[in-house]
This record gives structure tokens, sequence and C-alpha cells, in this order.
């Protein structure tokens, strides 16, 4: 059976058939299948322009290493993870100045991740928000 709300129409979404809304909900419990473990954990940090943690989950340091390029470190093993990032202000109001952020595993630190924010001109110091799925 669907669960609750799951038909509810969004603007700009087609609401889905009952038949693919059960299809879906069969496959909830499916985390196992794509390698993440029941006792996986959401992880983040929000890291000031000049490598400041500025708050997090499980985060531990930031550090800027140079121009656009930090180092995240957190408190388990996230060399397997799967990580989101985004430039993004640290505080409320206004919009973060443009820019891209690319993310990898840091290189010989298997509780840390790499974080490189670029402007349209180059390697450019950003505020930005890190996920880390571990």
């Amino acid at each position: 059976m669907p669960s609750p709300g799951t038909r509810r129409g969004a603007i700009g979404q087609p609401t889905p058939s009952v038949q693919e809304a059960a299809r879906v909900d069969t496959e909830i419990d499916s985390c196992a299948s794509v390698g993440l473990p029941r006792t996986a954990r959401v992880l983040f940090a929000v890291v000031d322009a000049n490598g400041t943690l500025v708050r997090g989950l499980g985060a531990t340091s930031a550090t800027r290493l140079a121009a656009g390029m930090y180092q995240v470190a957190f408190d388990q093993d996230v060399a397997g993870a799967a990580y989101v990032g985004t430039v993004g202000l640290v505080g409320g109001g206004g919009l973060a100045p443009q820019g891209v952020v690319t993310v990898s595993p840091r290189t010989g630190i298997a509780n840390a991740v790499f974080v490189e924010t670029h402007a349209p001109s180059g390697h450019a110091d950003r505020p930005f928000h890190l996920t880390v799925l571990a």
C-alpha cells in the first residue's frame, strides 16, 4: 500500500500512478543493495570562505589549504562515502557569491574530504555547505 501523501500533486510535477507509487514504496528498505548500511549516517559542515567551521554534524575541523582549497575532517572514516557540496552563506540573509564546488575524498586522510571552490575566473575562496552520506 502506498505511503500516506505519495500521490499528492506538486506544482509542476505530474501525479504518479497508483502502480508507480506502489512500486516505489517497495524500495523503501532497499539501501543495502546500493552499498549503504542500515547504520548510514548523514554528516554535514558549513564552512566560511576563510576555512572556519561554522557548524556541522560529525564535522571536527575545517582548514583552508590555499585559495579555494579546503579540507573538512569528520569523526569517522568517510573515504567510501558520497559527498555533495554547494556554495552557500554561513548565516542568514542574502545570497552567496557565484561559484562552483567540487568534492572528493582527501588523499591520505580517511576521515576528511577535499573541497575546491571556484569562481568563473578560477580557484576562489567561497563559503560552502558540505553533506556526507557515510
